[in-house]
């Protein structure tokens, strides 16, 4: 992965956060706050608003006060957010591919195994020992 962002000048967290803003987007009615970014990426809230100021200074997205909660922040992808995104993915596909291509035939197997293990042990505490 971060040879394919490395051209985007993209870290995993940014593209994660920036992919996320992009989901929570098209799902929702309103835009995003960071709560929710965090949230749905899987993230800490503190590391998130850290990447998101510096996301918001390349201005890829833009962080404005909600009007309801002075507190919130809402998320909203620029075009150039929303570009370098598209790219980004691309390129991250294209990885996913090649890296699994080892797999031929066994791949559809491998995922189905995947999601077995997920659903298994989603919400277990994954603490050693525990």
């Amino acid at each position: 992965m971060r040879a394919a962002l490395a051209p985007h000048d993209l870290t995993h967290v940014q593209f994660v956060l920036l992919a996320s803003l992009w989901w929570l987007s098209d799902h929702a009615d309103e835009p995003p706050t960071q709560r929710a970014l965090a949230q749905q990426a899987g993230t800490d809230p503190m590391m998130t608003s850290q990447v998101l100021r510096k996301l918001e200074a390349r201005e890829l997205i833009t962080r404005e006060a909600d009007r309801r909660d002075s507190r919130a922040r809402r998320l909203r992808l620029t075009p150039a957010g929303s570009r370098m995104l598209t790219a980004a993915l691309a390129d991250v596909e294209a990885a996913d591919i090649a890296y699994f291509a080892s797999l031929g035939e066994d791949r559809a197997a491998f995922v189905r195994g995947l999601g077995t293990l997920a659903s298994t042990h989603a919400g277990a505490d994954s603490r050693p020992g525990h």
